[in-house]
């Protein structure tokens, strides 16, 4: 295989057009069209810069004998395996479940967010004399509602999580597209860009309005049961907020992965290796906390601000961490 095929099938494997790799190269298209058509060999200089670009030795590039890819230090892992490969087929497979199970996901998390209300709007409901059982009746069954709610939503969890189980590699380990499968993600991922883009902003404007109901409720009345039922709205609109964020961003991160983008390229791996126990020891402090809390002073319809509060301070934490890991 000559050097001018070699350029046409690993640009073609990357999914860039003539323009694209001539941009990366600092060159002119007119420069790619006449390497792949054999009119003119790229300086040596050109040749480095596309053994950097595509992975590849520069004895591939330039020794007709090689017909195989054979790949550079930077492509190969710790162990000195090379990256593991995907084919269309797997590819294919992969983004099929990820937009099967982005519907249940999205509900598990709606469901976690939601679960609270049922703790505050039974307890102010029995103090407001709406409810004719003991106090003791009404923490129980406000309990039990709440804990089968966030069961429900674990066991939607661990279902998704074993459907996905099989692809983990695609978000932990360095992974090497075969021919054709990069150009086939970015057509899926252009395709779906336009729902992508109208559930986020259907999201990030439901949870930005989510804020008017318990406002309101607040200003005209000091009764619990109302201010109840309107953070009970705010975190109904929050959750649906949620929900077309997280159907939508189940979707894209597949493409992302596939691609090696943003927080999956092979960098991004490791730091993600790296923090995974950091944010385990986060969650588990965070729950404690939050049971020691809420049985403590038995306040259960107001120690669930713990969560979003710990989701704030988690991504503070993370943006910390990473802002090391960079230096």
């Amino acid at each position: 295989m000559i050097l001018a095929d070699k350029i046409i099938l690993l640009r073609k494997k990357n999914g860039w057009s003539q323009e694209e790799l001539a941009e990366k190269l600092n060159v002119s298209r007119q420069s790619i069209s006449k390497w792949e058509g054999a009119q003119s060999v790229p300086a040596m200089d050109k040749i480095l810069q596309m053994s950097d670009i595509f992975g590849v030795t520069t004895d591939f590039l330039l020794k007709d004998s090689m017909e195989h890819e054979e790949y550079t230090e930077n492509q190969i892992h710790e162990d000195g395996s090379q990256p593991r490969h995907v084919s269309m087929e797997e590819a294919n497979r992969f983004l099929e479940i990820k937009k099967n199970t982005a519907p249940s996901v999205a509900l598990g998390v709606a469901m976690c967010i939601m679960a609270p209300t049922v703790l505050f709007l039974i307890t102010n409901s029995y103090m407001s004399g709406l409810l004719s059982i003991s106090e003791k009746s009404a923490v129980s069954a406000s309990m039990t509602i709440f804990f089968l709610i966030i069961a429900s939503a674990v066991v939607i969890f661990v279902k998704t999580g074993n459907k996905t189980q099989d692809y983990e590699y695609l978000r932990t380990e360095p992974i090497e597209t075969e021919y054709g499968v990069t150009g086939m993600v970015k057509a899926k991922r252009e395709a779906f860009k336009e729902t992508h883009g109208k559930n986020n902003i259907i999201g990030i404007t439901l949870c930005i309005l989510s804020a008017l109901p318990v406002i309101v409720t607040s200003l005209n009345t000091e009764n619990d049961l109302y201010i109840s039922i309107g953070l009970s709205i705010t975190l109904l609109m929050v959750a649906v907020g949620v929900y077309h964020m997280v159907l939508s961003g189940t979707i894209w991160s597949g493409y992302k992965m596939l691609l090696q983008e943003e927080e999956f390229t092979p960098e991004g791996k490791e730091k993600a290796k790296a923090f995974g126990s950091v944010a385990g020891i986060y969650w588990l402090l965070a729950t404690a906390i939050y049971l020691f809390m809420s049985f403590y002073t038995n306040a259960w319809d107001r120690t669930w601000i713990i969560w979003p509060v710990a989701g704030v301070l988690f991504a503070a934490v993370s943006l910390i961490f990473n802002c090391k890991k960079t230096r």
